[in-house]
């Protein structure tokens, strides 16, 4: 795909999105396939709206069940708040003995998520129902793609765009929902994160620009505070 395409479509995606108008006729839904489960999935990663027990064995009065702010941090006794968001329950325990170790003599806390805040994901472009979905468990581009109805016959199955935000960065990827991949078992597919963006593209990608720039761009609700490429270029 050329540079300047990918450029442009990742300025559109910069500038932030909301809602996709489009409507179309549809085929047949795609049934999605069951997620598995294995010791090597990745962990959970917090987000604001999450709250989590913060147990501190050595100051139990310190202790509280707090709910993660919109600026993903926790605010706890004697210390600065702390970022809770993207980071696992291990990452966040870690981060709040450091904060609290000139406060407690070998401080011993544990984290435990108790309730999550709402998982939305948005799916655009050549599926029936483009919009906003509530996953209503932890999915694949392919059930999202399932939620909204399924790909219309003019999908590029092949050059489905994923963004997605991980450990404070967000990436841009290009996936294979194809028939020949769904026949190998969709390889490589992970389970989506909140917020994440599945967009499917009627041209090839390095066309798509004109489509941003119609029906998806100051639509959905989230703003990309980064520039991107698909070339993993990224700045601030």
């Amino acid at each position: 795909m050329a540079r300047s395409a990918i450029t442009a479509f990742a300025l559109l995606v910069a500038a932030g999105f909301a809602g996709c108008a489009a409507t179309a006729r549809s085929e047949e839904p795609a049934t999605p396939q069951l997620m598995t489960y294995s010791d090597t999935s990745p962990a959970y990663r917090l987000y604001p709206g999450d709250t989590v027990e913060v147990s501190i064995y050595s100051a139990p009065e310190l202790s509280r069940t707090i709910a993660i702010g919109p600026d993903g941090r926790i605010a706890l006794p004697l210390i600065e708040p702390v970022r809770a968001a993207d980071r696992t329950a291990e990452e966040l325990e870690a981060a709040l003995v450091a904060a609290y170790a000139p406060y407690l003599q070998a401080p011993e806390i544990d984290v435990a998520p108790r309730s999550f805040g709402s998982r939305q994901v948005f799916v655009g472009g050549e599926v029936a129902r483009p919009g906003i979905y509530e996953m209503p468990a932890s999915i694949d581009a392919f059930q999202a793609v399932a939620l909204a109805g399924g790909f219309l016959s003019s999908a590029r199955r092949g050059e489905v765009v994923l963004l997605s935000r991980a450990e404070g960065e967000t990436h841009v990827r290009e996936l294979d929902l194809s028939n020949s991949a769904l026949r190998a078992g969709l390889p490589g597919l992970a389970p989506l994160s909140r917020y994440d963006v599945v967009y499917v593209p009627r041209s090839r990608v390095s066309q798509v620009g004109l489509f941003m720039q119609q029906y998806i761009r100051d639509a959905l609700p989230v703003q990309f505070s980064f520039y991107y490429d698909l070339n993993g270029d990224r700045n601030n």
